[in-house]
């Protein structure tokens, strides 16, 4: 729970930073620019909220790890909610819109998820998990966004140190295996969801963990 404000406030305060031009840059999202990236955590934020305030009454069905949908297959943006993120954004036309929208849904997402009994059942996408697990699996989500985010902006901040450690180990736990520990948590997430290619080296070290890469999730 704590990860996912620390993660959260990290990533809202990085989209804060930006500047006018910097919406107009490409993410480390194929196929879209920040100011697409950030429209998509406005959905996200919304996302929180909703599922914040949909208890459900049975056993949940998944957890942080069993949470993600798994394929080999990158995004190619013809996915109908993907084109649409595109379309939002453009229809945005100022970034100070889209700026001020994220830090109105975000900061009650974020107020929204403070408090929330971890124990809690909730219901998303016709699943039930424990509001802990729900939020401890948007700790990788929101920090491979802001590692996205900032993938062409050299001078941005990026995330903390322990919020990339946690990502990791739940990447690992989806892999199933633990990466090399010469890689670091960054080269992990990179790496592993297929963000960029392994070296020659990496994908020596990574041995029978290879064949499994990328870990594309949804």
């Amino acid at each position: 729970m704590d990860l996912f404000s620390r993660s959260w406030t990290a990533l809202l305060a990085a989209v804060a930073d930006l500047s006018d031009e910097d919406f107009a840059r490409p993410s480390g999202c194929a196929g879209w620019l920040v100011r697409d990236l950030v429209c998509h955590l406005v959905i996200d934020a919304q996302d929180v909220l909703i599922t914040l305030v949909t208890p459900a009454d049975s056993p949940p069905t998944r957890d942080a790890v069993t949470y993600w949908t798994v394929t080999q297959t990158p995004p190619t943006g013809d996915d109908p909610l993907d084109a649409l993120i595109v379309r939002l954004a453009t229809a945005y036309e100022e970034p100070w819109l889209l700026k001020f929208h994220l830090d109105d849904v975000g900061s009650a997402a974020g107020r929204a998820a403070g408090p929330a009994d971890p124990d809690l059942r909730v219901s998303t996408q016709d699943e039930v998990l424990t509001a802990g697990d729900y939020l401890s699996a948007y700790v990788l989500e929101w920090t491979l966004h802001h590692l996205d985010l900032i993938a062409h902006l050299p001078d941005a901040a990026g995330p903390s140190a322990e919020v990339l450690a946690g990502a990791r180990e739940l990447l690992e736990g989806i892999a199933g295996s633990a990466f090399p520990s010469s890689f670091s948590d960054t080269t992990a997430l990179l790496v592993g969801t297929g963000r960029r290619a392994p070296t020659d080296d990496e994908k020596a070290q990574l041995g029978p963990l290879d064949a499994k890469l990328p870990l594309v999730l949804g």
